[in-house]
C-alpha cells in the first residue's frame, strides 16, 4: 500500500478517536505528527539522497562535504521528541504470545508481524479504498466516521486495547514503516504500559530509522517511513533544488510550512536532472543552519531537547543502534570544519532488513549497555579547533574522490579509483589476517580456562555447574572476535567485488575511448571529402553529397555518444 494512503488511513483513526484518546497520545508526544498536511511523495527527490549515503559514516557525502540530518532537524520538522529514555529494550524471536495478550490479534509463529488487513478491520477501517471522483477530504471524513462506531467512547481495557493497537499501526506503518504489507510489532514490550509511552525519545528512535532505510539500496524507488522529514530536510537545506513550495508560513513544527512541488516528467528524468543539480550545486547556496531565524514559540518540546542538540550521540531504536556523528558537520553548528577521523563501519547491525524477529531474545539495554549510557550523558559535545575547512576538505578529496559525483556528465577518475581500492584491499587482507589470528588464540585460551576448569574439578565452577566469571568474560571476548572476523571477511569480498568492478569499468572505457578516438578520424576524413566534393563536384553528383552529409551526421552522433 502506498505510503501517503497509509498516511491517510493512521490519521483517520486518529480522528475517529473521542478526545480523551487523543489527549493521551499528544501527551505521549505524537500529536504533531497529525497535524502536518499529507504531502506528495518525492520518490526522485529520495533516491537522489539515499544515491549519496555512507552507510560507515552515517552522512551524506555532497561534493561539497559530509552533511547529517540532527535531532534538531527532527523537533523543528516533525515536532517528535527527542529527548527521554533510549527506545532500548528487549526483542523475541515470537511475539504470538505478547500480541495475543496486548493486542487480541494473530501473529504468526517465529514471526513479529501482524497482518495489516486484520490491524486495520480491528481499528474499524473498512473498505478502504477511495470511491470515484471522491475528494481527500471527502475520503478521510469517510474513513474517520466508520472507524468511530468501532471505537471505545469511555476509559477502560477496552479503550487501551483501541489506543495500543492504533499506536502499533502508527509505529510499524508511518514511523517505521518496512517494507513489506504486514505490520512490524517489536516496540509492543514497550507499549505494555502505556502510561509510560511518552518517557521515550522517540524522534532518535526515528532519526536512527532513516539512518538505516538510506543504507537501501540506491537503485529502490519505493519510499517508506515517515517520508515528508528527508523531503523539508531538503528543502531547508539545499533549497536551489526548488522541490518545495513554501505555502504556509510561520506554522509549526516546519513540515505544516511546505508542500512538495509536482513534477510530471518520468522517475529516471526527473532523477538524472536531481544529480546533474547536485553535482554542480552553488557550495554557497547550501544552508547550513536553517534555524537561525527560529524562535521557540509554540514548540514547548524545543525546551527539554536543546540539551540534544549539537553533539554526537549514539542514537537506539531496539536492535538499531547508530551514531549520530554531529562531528563530521560542524559547519551546521555554525564552526568550521576540523579535519577528523572518518568511521568506519560499527557492529551494530540489525540482522536482516525485513524484521522478522531475532534468532534469539536479546536485551539491547545490555547488548548495546556503553551506547546507552552514551544517550544517558546526551553523548558528547564538538568543539571548535579549525580556522579553516582547507585540510579536511583534502582529506575528504582523498577518502571519495570522484564518489561524490552521481550525473553521467561527471567523469570519474578510474586509474585512481582502482589503485585506491587496491591499498584497500591490501589493507583489509592485513586486518582479516591478524584478526584471524587473534581469534585462534582466544579460542586456544578458551580451551585450556575450560580444561583448567574440568580438571580441578570444581575450581572453576560453582557446585550448580555454572561456568566462572572467567570463562564467562571470555566466552564473551570470543564472540566478539568472531563477529569482528566475520565483518572483516565480508568487507574483504565487497572490497574484491569493487576491484573486479573497477578493472571491468577500466576495460570498458578504454575500448570506448579506441572506438571514439576512429569516429572522429573518420569523421574528420568524410568532412574533408565533403569539402572537396563542394569545390569540384561534377552537376549528377547531388546525390554523394547528400549520402556523405547523412553518413557525417551518423558518425559525429556516435562520436558525442561515445565520448
Amino acid at each position: 500500500m502506498r505510503a501517503r494512503v497509509l498516511w491517510t488511513l493512521v490519521l483517520a483513526a486518529f480522528l475517529a478517536f473521542p478526545p480523551f484518546q487523543r489527549e493521551r497520545i499528544e501527551e505521549m508526544g505524537f500529536g504533531q505528527i497529525f497535524r502536518i498536511e499529507r504531502m506528495r511523495v518525492d520518490p526522485a527527490l529520495t533516491q537522489a539522497l539515499r544515491s549519496r549515503w555512507d552507510a560507515e559514516a552515517s552522512a551524506f557525502a555532497f561534493p561539497w562535504g559530509h552533511m547529517i540530518p540532527s535531532l534538531e532537524d527532527v523537533s523543528r520538522i516533525t515536532g517528535l521528541r527527542v529527548y527521554g529514555r533510549a527506545v532500548s529494550g528487549y526483542t523475541y524471536p515470537c511475539y504470538h504470545a505478547l500480541a495475543e495478550r496486548l493486542l487480541d490479534l494473530p501473529v504468526e509463529r517465529r514471526s513479529s508481524l501482524v497482518p495489516r488487513v486484520a490491524l486495520q478491520e480491528s481499528l474499524g477501517l473498512f473498505e478502504v479504498g477511495k470511491n470515484a471522483g471522491e475528494s481527500e477530504d471527502e475520503y478521510l471524513a469517510r474513513l474517520a466516521r466508520v472507524s468511530q462506531r468501532e471505537l471505545a467512547s469511555e476509559p477502560g481495557p477496552q479503550a487501551d486495547l483501541d489506543l495500543r493497537r492504533f499506536l502499533v499501526l502508527f509505529l510499524g506503518r508511518l514511523l517505521f514503516a518496512t517494507r513489506g504489507d504486514a505490520v512490524h510489532c517489536r516496540f509492543l514490550p514497550l507499549l505494555e504500559d502505556l502510561g509510560e509511552v511518552g518517557g521515550y525519545a522517540w524522534g532518535a528512535a526515528f532519526l536512527a530509522h532513516q539512518f538505516d532505510g538510506l543504507s537501501t539500496s540506491e537503485r529502490q524507488t519505493s519510499t517508506s517511513g515517515f517520508y515528508p522529514f528527508l523531503q523539508v530536510w531538503a528543502y531547508l537545506h539545499l533549497p536551489a533544488l526548488r522541490r518545495g513550495d513554501l505555502t504556509r508560513s510561520g506554522l509549526v513544527p516546519i513540515a505544516r510550512r511546505w508542500d512538495s512541488r509536482r513534477d510530471t516528467r518520468h522517475l529516471a528524468d526527473q532523477l538524472e536532472r536531481l544529480q546533474e543539480v547536485i553535482d554542480s550545486y552553488p557550495y554557497l547556496d547550501v544552508v547550513w543552519q536553517p534555524y537561525l531565524g527560529e524562535g521557540d514559540e509554540g514548540q514547548p518540546w524545543l525546551v527539554q531537547a536543546r540539551p540534544y542538540f549539537g553533539r554526537s550521540v549514539w542514537l537506539h531504536a531496539l536492535n538499531l543502534v547508530l551514531p549520530l556523528n554531529l562531528f563530521l558537520t560542524q559547519r551546521s553548528l555554525g564552526l568550521r570544519q576540523s579535519v577528523v577521523e572518518f568511521p568506519v563501519r560499527d557492529r551494530f547491525r540489525r540482522p536482516g532488513r525485513s524484521f522478522r524477529g531475532l534468532y534469539d531474545t536479546t536485551d539491547w539495554r545490555e547488548r548495546a549497555r556503553e551506547q546507552i549510557e552514551n544517550w544517558e550523558r546526551k553523548g558528547k559535545g564538538v568543539r571548535l579547533d579549525a580556522t579553516t575547512d582547507d585540510a579536511y576538505l583534502q582529506a575528504y578529496a582523498l577518502k571519495y574522490g570522484g564518489k561524490v559525483y552521481k550525473s553521467a556528465r561527471h567523469q570519474v577518475d578510474v586509474t585512481g579509483e582502482i589503485a585506491s581500492l587496491r591499498a584497500l584491499l591490501q589493507s583489509a587482507v592485513q586486518d582479516r589476517e591478524a584478526a584471524q589470528r587473534q581469534t585462534t588464540e582466544l579460542r586456544s585460551e578458551l580451551e585450556r580456562v575450560r580444561g583448567t576448569g574440568a580438571g580441578g574439578a570444581f575450581s572453576s565452577r560453582s557446585a550448580g555447574g555454572s561456568p566462572s566469571l572467567t570463562e564467562t568474560r571470555l566466552a564473551g571476548v570470543v564472540l566478539r572476535a568472531e563477529e569482528a572476523q566475520r565483518h572483516l571477511e565480508e568487507q574483504e569480498r565487497d572490497l574484491e567485488l569493487a576491484h573486479e568492478q573497477a578493472m571491468t569499468l577500466e576495460s570498458e572505457r578504454d575500448q570506448l575511448c579506441v572506438r571514439a578516438e576512429a569516429a572522429e578520424a573518420q569523421v574528420a576524413e568524410m568532412t574533408r571529402e565533403l569539402a572537396t566534393l563542394r569545390v569540384q563536384r561534377p552537376p549528377g553528383d547531388q546525390e554523394e553529397v547528400t549520402r556523405l552529409r547523412a553518413e557525417l551526421l551518423a558518425q559525429q552522433t556516435l562520436a558525442r555518444s561515445l565520448q
